[in-house]
């Protein structure tokens, strides 16, 4: 009997150890940074009473997107005023808040336009570590378990002019951000254990302009590796530019003109999609360049019915966008050309994300939208409203939308 129960343990323990551990949602646009879930079985109907596994109250202005890891959930949040930053943890099984920290207190905050907030910048997480960006304002890492502060920074100077919107990323064991502000434009690699700066990187751009508004964005970077070559992909106003993540050497660089950029790249299929505010809009770029590539590498461009502030998905052969007003299009990313362009209605702010097939749109006045990833035509899968709308893009932990309004969490599921 012994020997048979050590042979079933032999046998059963591997199997155990090798199965996946659930997936976490630990930065802005979700473990990939592209919006993508893995879930098969995310809700497609709810409403204030259905669906809701628990809601809970979140203080303050921010419009951070919720991160995962393990059973935590954390955003960032503000007073109206910017004189209070905070990160807020959520049980993610009761809803129950199990961290409330105030990471810095401003004495004269910057001005922050009121379509913006001073918490919107999303935090990235580890299992250790959570690191909270409020821009100008200050960067931290805290101890996931205790909430503790472990290090801080406020001498990475920039006037942001309209609030912070850039995230933080990581990579290795750098924090990464952006900083393209109205006096100000560079990207700063910290020690993600130390906060201590690795290497920082002034824009070299050409604005074409003594305006600092016009010199301003708000995207957030992402590493890439094509044919072997890592790059850092961040998008500035008027140019994005690729960098070396370890050094900040640059790479290459493309102009295609416009300010305020705000949505995250993607690459897939060999390319780099960028999106911006004016110009050029949305464009597809080879980044096998060196040096400026703009008349070289620029696959397609597209400039209709694009979104200025919501990221774009990739599902397949395809590019998903929805614009600020609701205009939500599909378009063929080898051409850039459009196989559908459908007006679905409603202010957007979140970036869509995609899960085994489908496509979740959440807009500022509380209604979400799901729609078939059909390139064929807009499918309607439902209609759902929540009672206080979104400015903040959603999360996923294993099969439950993780949504975050103005005012509340929900975790939301079937």
């Amino acid at each position: 009997m012994r020997t048979s129960l050590l042979m079933l343990l032999v046998i059963l323990l591997p199997t155990a150890n090798s199965l996946p551990a659930a997936e976490s949602w630990n930065q802005f646009r979700g473990p990939d940074g592209d919006g993508q879930a893995r879930s098969k079985s995310l809700a497609v109907e709810w409403d204030e009473t259905k669906g809701v596994s628990w809601k809970t109250a979140i203080h303050g202005k921010g419009w951070s997107s919720p991160v995962v890891w393990g059973d935590q959930i954390w955003m960032t949040s503000s007073t109206t005023d910017g004189k209070q930053l905070f990160a807020i943890c959520v049980d993610a099984q009761s809803g129950s808040i199990v961290h409330d920290v105030t990471v810095f207190r401003i004495a004269e905050p910057m001005f922050c336009y009121p379509y913006n907030s001073y918490g919107s910048p999303t935090p990235v997480v580890d299992q250790r570590c959570l690191w909270v960006h409020f821009g100008s304002a200050g960067t931290a890492c805290l101890d996931t378990s205790t909430g503790k502060v472990l290090w801080s920074r406020q001498d990475m100077p920039c006037d942001h002019f309209r609030g912070p919107g850039s995230s933080p990323i990581l990579f290795e064991d750098l924090l990464i951000v952006n900083f393209d502000g109205f006096d100000l434009q560079y990207v700063i690699a910290l020690d993600k254990h130390s906060g201590k700066t690795v290497w920082k990187t002034d824009r070299t751009i050409d604005y074409g302009s003594d305006n600092g508004d016009m010199k301003k964005a708000y995207c957030t970077p992402t590493v890439i590796e094509h044919r072997g070559r890592r790059q850092l992909i961040s998008p500035a106003a008027v140019a994005t530019i690729a960098y070396n993540p370890s050094t900040g050497d640059e790479l290459w660089k493309v102009y295609h003109g416009g300010y305020n950029a705000a949505a995250r790249p993607l690459y897939s299929h060999g390319l780099v999609f960028i999106n911006t505010e004016g110009g050029l809009r949305l464009l597809a770029v080879r980044p096998d360049g060196t040096g400026d590539v703009t008349q070289t590498h620029i696959a397609w461009t597209c400039g209709k019915a694009t979104p200025t502030r919501p990221s774009q998905l990739i599902v397949k052969d395809h590019l998903y966008m929805v614009n600020d007003v609701g205009i939500v299009s599909c378009l063929d990313i080898e051409t850039g050309k459009a196989t559908w362009t459908h007006r679905m209605g409603g202010r957007h702010s979140a970036s869509p994300i995609h899960a085994d097939g489908r496509i979740y749109f959440f807009d500022e006045a509380g209604k979400s939208r799901v729609i078939e990833a059909s390139p064929e035509e807009f499918r309607l899968l439902s209609e759902n409203q929540l009672a206080a709308g979104c400015m903040a893009s959603p999360a996923v932990l294993d099969d439950a939308l993780i949504v975050r309004t103005k005012t509340h969490l929900y975790r939301i599921e079937r």
